[in-house]
């Protein structure tokens, strides 16, 4: 689509006519040939002689030419610019940080997979994991694996496929064999601090007691709720365990519902599943679709047609004077 971002500049289109009819006439003194053979002169050219000024007629075709330079210059001037096809950008609106447990007890082989095979509890979360993130287009998706220590695996990125292709690389015990969940929300909550974004989620997953955390989960819960940050924790170890491996769901209910999330229970693949498509309905994709269409000046144009047209008119001038100069020379020659 053709626009103009200077339309005002049609506004003086109709100068040339002010000046046509609201302006004199331009006039010239010349110094007159004063000849005793005036009469003589009259009859050998053929004019007629008259008082007054002498008036010159412009051909119409220069005219033409001239009010169409005019036009294309205020065309020029107007920088036309040819609008194109409008183009969507997705701008995401919500920052989501999965918290994954690699401790020891995370190898324990109590869980089926899609086809039926025992499988540890690591494999089954990421095989859940990986579905679930294919459905998160739209959001900024972050990793913190967390053992003895946390460790930011992914920073926050709109490039999914990198968040699953890092998950499905990570393995039981990388991070330490112990459960460090009150230091991953801190991590989580630092890698918060540069978002800009207003929805803040964390998703953490983790089948043990925290017995070596600096801070208490609950603490760090209080704090990710004054930054605004949801936290959903989702438990798959076994609740009849003791020791390391005791599944402490007090603390993770305290977590979630400090900070307005959900607390959810894993007993088996089926159940985890279910509770990533729950989650998948709560937080749903949230996105600003930003609009704009490219403008592309095209203001050379009207230059290259202006151009063109003065070459071809003066072309045209000397073609027309080259053959009018021997017909002019011919009828000298023949004059008495």
């Amino acid at each position: 689509m053709l626009s103009f971002a200077h339309p005002w500049v049609a506004l003086v289109a109709p100068l040339p006519l002010l000046v046509w009819f609201g302006l004199p006439a331009h006039a010239e003194r010349r110094t007159g040939l004063r000849v005793p053979f005036f009469d003589r002169l009259a009859r050998l050219s053929g004019e007629v002689p008259h008082s007054g000024g002498v008036v010159v007629r412009r051909h119409p075709a220069r005219l033409i030419v001239l009010v169409l330079a005019w036009l294309l210059t205020l065309a020029a001037l107007a920088r036309p610019q040819w609008i194109e096809p409008p183009l969507h950008r997705d701008m995401p609106t919500r920052d989501m940080l999965l918290l994954v447990d690699l401790s020891g007890s995370m190898d324990t082989k109590d869980f089926l997979d899609a086809s039926g095979r025992t499988v540890d509890r690591l494999t089954a979360v990421k095989q859940v994991l990986d579905d679930f993130l294919s459905r998160r287009k739209g959001d900024r998706v972050g990793v913190v694996v967390f053992g003895d220590a946390p460790f930011a695996l992914v920073p926050f990125t709109t490039d999914l496929e990198l968040s699953r292709a890092m998950l499905r690389d990570t393995a039981v015990g990388m991070a330490g064999p112990r459960t460090a969940f009150g230091d991953a929300i801190g991590l989580g909550i630092g890698l918060f601090a540069k978002s800009t974004v207003k929805a803040k989620t964390v998703i953490a997953l983790t089948d043990g007691n925290d017995t070596i955390s600096k801070v208490p989960p609950a603490e760090a819960a209080g704090v990710a709720k004054d930054k605004g940050i949801v936290i959903h924790t989702v438990a798959v170890g076994d609740p009849t365990a003791a020791g390391e491996d005791k599944l402490d769901e007090a603390a993770l209910k305290e977590v979630a519902d400090r900070t307005g999330g959900g607390f959810y229970r894993a007993l088996d693949r089926a159940q985890l599943a279910d509770i990533y498509r729950r989650l998948d309905e709560i937080e749903t994709r949230r996105v600003d679709t930003v609009s704009f269409r490219p403008r592309r000046d095209i203001y050379w144009m009207p230059l290259a047609g202006l151009l063109g047209l003065t070459l071809l008119s003066q072309t045209l001038i000397l073609g027309w004077r080259r053959l009018r100069s021997p017909k002019a020379s011919a009828r000298a020659e023949v004059t008495p």
